[in-house]
């Protein structure tokens, strides 16, 4: 209650001091039309209080609306200076050019109520410590019959008078002019251009109207100090130019009460939410906030408990992180416990009510999205594992198969060795019956090393470690029952990818011997759009399905858990084709 009577306190102390700064400048500065130009003047600095005072009730925290508060007031009291009494005179002479500083403050502050850019703040020391340095340097050397071109063209009286200087005085009226009104007016522009260049697409579309509005007045100041050195423009044009620094002092607080109507806006689109999401897919949520909220670069996260982390609509991880400048993140709880997060644009830290009402009208919605992120996170874990135990399996199988090989293998080709060593020591000097035995023992070993290097071969060939894909495939088909040609265009690729597809191709084949009564197959073997495909085609009867057996449906298994798919076309009569997808990185 305190603060609504402090607020209607400074508003009926700036209708008064602009009652007061009207009539000084018609009681000091002549007739004619000082009339119309003291008004335009107050009016100018009341649309200003007008709009501070609506910041500063909407958001109290905001430092925006006490900076446009206190423009209006420095704008108010510049007029004081037209004052007859030399006090007067003296203080507002001093301090009358701080209320264009305050306009460029409050447009670089916009939306945060602060400026946090380095060059932006450093422009904000020079503009503060010019608009005070100069004004005072002249109040020393300014004698009462001084007439100054910009400053007020009739005589007063300085209290801080030291020595009468009417050409340093007229200097330092022109420096101030160049510094002020030239260099600093020109590089606030380019600040301006800088931030909207800066500025993401949600900040743009903020600041834009309010930039721009203030940029009005930054060239109407280039302007005046360019005309300032010259003989002067003619009345009409010198008429034009008085009102067109109105318009811009005008155009800021315009600006500003035009944001609160977008803000409001943006509050009934939030409203329209409710009936939107109620039709909306939870796979869409993210589009209708960031609609609802103007902001294209919004995300959404949701909180798994059971992984104890946010994820996206897809169940993949995300990582909540902010910058303090162009991104920020709002938590949402639902019953005291995480539900979601928003990563979204930074300006909409200064639009707190309007996160809050876009998360209350959206907390159903988002509930059953987050139940979807979270069956989508479990899916993601089920073909993460999938595929691990697909290569623990492949490895195990390369293990077995190097075991054997180098093991067992090498052992009975050894044995096979020694028992025709044996045979050949012998010499026809024993029993027949012993060289026999000897000689059938060295054939059943050869027998058995053969068997076990095709059981090797099954678990996992050798040939496809050494030589690629294209290279076993060939060799797949040579020991196939039927011809098979083979058009295998692929470099070498992962092994499990590798292993996937042989596989495919070795099973398909299996069937092709045993089912289909095929007098000829076909493999094909390529990488397209990114993803490795295998082929295996037949002229049999067809009738081949996935659930017919657990061949085909261990295929499938398989390649599903690298993240591809397998199709089986094999109508009746018409022959099989089996064609696996698999991603693959080349």
């Amino acid at each position: 209650m305190r603060g609504i009577y402090v607020r209607v306190l400074i508003v009926v102390a700036g209708i008064v001091l602009g009652v007061v700064a009207y009539h000084v400048q018609i009681d000091n500065l002549g007739v004619g039309t000082t009339t119309n130009r003291a008004a335009g003047g107050v009016v100018a600095a009341w649309a200003s209080l007008a709009a501070g005072m609506a910041i500063w009730s909407r958001r109290p925290g905001n430092w925006l609306g006490p900076l446009m508060v206190a423009t209006c007031f420095a704008l108010l009291a510049r007029q004081l200076r037209y004052s007859d009494d030399a006090l007067a005179f003296t203080v507002f002479f001093a301090l009358g050019e701080l209320g264009f500083a305050l306009i460029a403050h409050s447009a670089l502050a916009y939306p945060s109520g602060r400026v946090t850019d380095r060059n932006e703040r450093r422009f904000l020391v020079a503009a503060y410590a010019t608009a005070i340095a100069f004004p005072l340097a002249i109040l020393l050397v300014h004698d009462e019959g001084v007439r100054l071109r910009y400053f007020d063209p009739h005589p007063r009286r300085s209290l801080l008078l030291i020595s009468g200087q009417d050409g340093l005085a007229r200097f330092l009226e022109d420096a101030y002019t160049v510094v002020a009104y030239g260099a600093l007016a020109a590089l606030f522009i380019l600040l301006v251009a800088r931030r909207l260049r800066r500025a993401t697409p949600r900040a743009r579309w903020i600041l834009t109207p309010v930039l721009v509005g203030v940029v009005v007045a930054a060239l109407w100041a280039v302007y005046n100090s360019v005309i300032a050195f010259s003989a002067g423009p003619p009345p009409s044009v010198s008429h034009n130019i008085f009102w067109w620094q109105i318009v811009g002092l005008i155009a800021l607080p315009v600006a500003l009460f035009f944001g609160l109507i977008r803000s409001r806006l943006a509050h009934a689109d939030v409203g329209d939410l409710v009936l939107r999401l109620d039709k909306t897919p939870p796979g869409e949520i993210q589009d209708a906030l960031a609609q609802a909220l103007h902001d294209p670069t919004l995300e959404v996260a949701f909180w798994v408990p059971e992984r104890g982390e946010y994820v996206d609509a897809q169940g993949r991880s995300v990582e909540l992180t902010a910058d303090g400048h162009g991104r920020a993140v709002t938590r949402l709880e639902h019953d005291g416990e995480p539900l979601a997060a928003l990563i979204h644009d930074s300006t909409l830290r200064y639009e707190p009510e309007l996160i809050e009402a876009a998360a209350a009208a959206a907390r159903l919605a988002l509930q059953n999205a987050r139940l979807q992120a979270e069956l989508q996170a479990q899916l993601v874990k089920v073909k993460e594992s999938r595929a691990r135990i697909v290569a623990a399996g492949d490895e195990q199988r390369r293990r077995i198969e190097r075991d054997l090989h180098d093991g067992a293998q090498q052992r009975l080709v050894a044995l096979a060795l020694d028992l025709k060593r044996a045979q050949g020591n012998l010499d026809g000097r024993a029993d027949p019956e012993v060289e026999g035995l000897l000689a059938a023992a060295a054939d059943e070993v050869k027998v058995a090393v053969e068997e076990l290097r095709q059981l090797a071969g099954g678990i996992h060939p050798g040939i496809l470690t050494q030589g690629g894909l294209a290279v076993a495939l060939a060799a797949l088909a040579n020991k196939a029952p039927i011809p098979v040609t083979v058009d295998a265009t692929v470099d070498r690729l992962q092994p499990e990818l590798e292993s996937t597809a042989y596989f495919v191709a070795s099973e398909a084949l299996t069937n092709v011997a045993k089912h289909a009564h095929a007098s000829s197959a076909s493999i094909r073997a390529f990488v397209e759009n990114g993803k490795l495909v295998i082929e295996v085609s037949d002229n049999g009867v067809g009738g081949a399905a996935a659930d017919g057996g657990t061949g085909l449906r261990g295929l499938a298994d398989r390649v599903e858990a690298q993240g591809g798919r397998l199709r089986i076309e094999s109508p009746s009569g018409g022959g099989t084709r089996i064609r696996g997808e698999i991603p693959c990185a080349s």
